[in-house]
């Protein structure tokens, strides 16, 4: 136990090393998203509000956790009306989500940074029954601090590329001795499980990934219909959609439809990037709409749609043919090809996509995706795409078929959430 406690005074006197420069950079990320300038009590473990009701807490770090999370934090609403479900963020966009996704249904409140007395203060205040952290989410003090409470926390659909657990492996002992307190784990795949137990981790279970059960909104067909009404678009005229682009993207994907005489819809993963990707249009030298802007259908010289609206992707999906998921094409990871797959589209997917490392994999052998190592690439799989009916029905029918054949995590997170849930 003393060597435990010593690792983590060691990890805790760095975080409390750069404490002062915290409200510095809240300040500076304001300057772009002005919400990070609210609810800064709550980061230091501050709350307005206490549940009369027994607390079962998620922690979602941003939009693609709360997202993932959906189908689960819906059984839970179903299966204990009695409790209140607490959500936890990390960023704004994040806690956006959880209000879009769920309304009044759900308490959402901002994590505190993992600083002892912050994360002792969350627990005290609301004392939840039990703690669910989503995908790769390793706070060692407030694994140390639920552990200490008997607060059983569980990692849910987990994942760790080889990339994250190098550096998981630099900490050394501080890692394997948070990963043992977790109470079980249940990793998307294989491979995320054997690099989880290479750090330490014990009692890893290998469930799939929650993602593929996450349901289009009941509208986003109809939604869908409207867009393609809005970009003027028919059967002659085909909407290709780069979704969820990361900072460096939007320039290659510019140069990889110039002149293909189509409309490209271009959605940024961060929306405080718009003006941005804005900026890089205009000096492309494209016609170009932004989405916040449209109510009447586009003129048919318009080249790009600027996606700049929020909590609209499937819809997107649905009014488009086919399909490119950032963040692959540039060293990010990758973004979440399997809500395209879910809308049933065409993938184009770059070289980069160690997040989605196994359903992009699957995706590609099951006909649903086509994978790209660089601009080049893209132009060349865009021109074959848009100009083969044939192919892009296809691999239609191959999406949903790879989409359909993975759900079932839900259920089995459900039952190992149940086994550790005290009455």
């Amino acid at each position: 136990m003393r060597k435990c406690a010593m690792n983590r005074f060691f990890y805790s006197t760095i975080l409390y090393v750069v404490l002062p420069f915290v409200p510095l950079k809240l300040l500076w990320r304001g300057i772009k998203q002005p919400e990070y300038r609210q609810h800064w009590a709550e980061r230091f473990g501050f709350y307005q509000f206490k549940s009369v009701k027994s607390v079962i807490w998620l922690h979602c770090v941003s939009v693609g956790e709360t997202r993932a999370a959906e189908p689960l934090i819906k059984a839970l609403l179903v299966k204990y009306p009695n409790h209140q479900i607490l959500l936890s963020h990390t960023t704004p966009t994040g806690r956006d989500a959880s209000e879009q996704l769920f309304g009044d249904s759900v308490w959402r409140v901002y994590l505190p940074y993992d600083l002892p007395f912050a994360v002792n203060r969350f627990l005290k205040h609301f004392q939840p029954k039990i703690g669910l952290l989503m995908e790769t989410e390793l706070w060692f003090n407030l694994i140390a601090s639920c552990k200490k409470r008997d607060i059983p926390l569980l990692l849910l659909n987990a994942r760790l590329s080889e990339k994250s657990a190098k550096g998981y492996g630099k900490l050394g002992r501080v890692v394997t001795d948070g990963l043992q307190a977790l109470k079980a784990i249940a990793a998307q795949t294989a491979d995320d499980a054997a690099r989880l137990q290479k750090l330490g981790a014990s009692n890893v279970t290998v469930f799939g990934n929650l993602k593929f059960d996450v349901k289009p909104p009941a509208d986003a067909l109809e939604k869908g219909l409207q867009l393609r009404q809005l970009f003027n678009a028919d059967d002659n005229r085909i909407v290709f959609l780069a979704a969820s682009t990361r900072e460096g993207e939007e320039a290659l994907i510019l140069e990889a439809v110039k002149d293909l005489g189509f409309l490209t819809v271009i959605v940024p993963r961060h929306p405080q990037r718009f003006d941005e990707v804005e900026v890089l249009i205009k000096k492309a030298s494209f016609n170009y709409q932004r989405r916040s802007l449209l109510s009447t259908p586009i003129d048919a010289n318009v080249q790009i749609i600027l996606g700049d609206s929020m909590g609209e992707l499937f819809s997107y999906y649905a009014a488009c043919d086919f399909t490119f998921v950032g963040g692959s094409l540039l060293e990010f990871g990758g973004q979440n090809l399997i809500e395209a797959a879910t809308m049933g589209k065409p993938i184009l997917i770059g070289q980069y996509t160690y997040n989605f490392a196994e359903a992009s994999k699957n995706a590609i052998a099951a006909g649903a995706a086509i994978q790209v190592k660089n601009v080049i690439e893209l132009r060349s799989n865009i021109k074959s795409l848009l100009n083969n009916p044939q192919q892009r029905q296809k691999m239609q029918q191959a999406s949903l078929d790879f989409s359909q054949a993975s759900t079932g995590t839900t259920a089995k997170t459900m039952q190992l959430t149940a086994t550790h849930l005290k009455p």
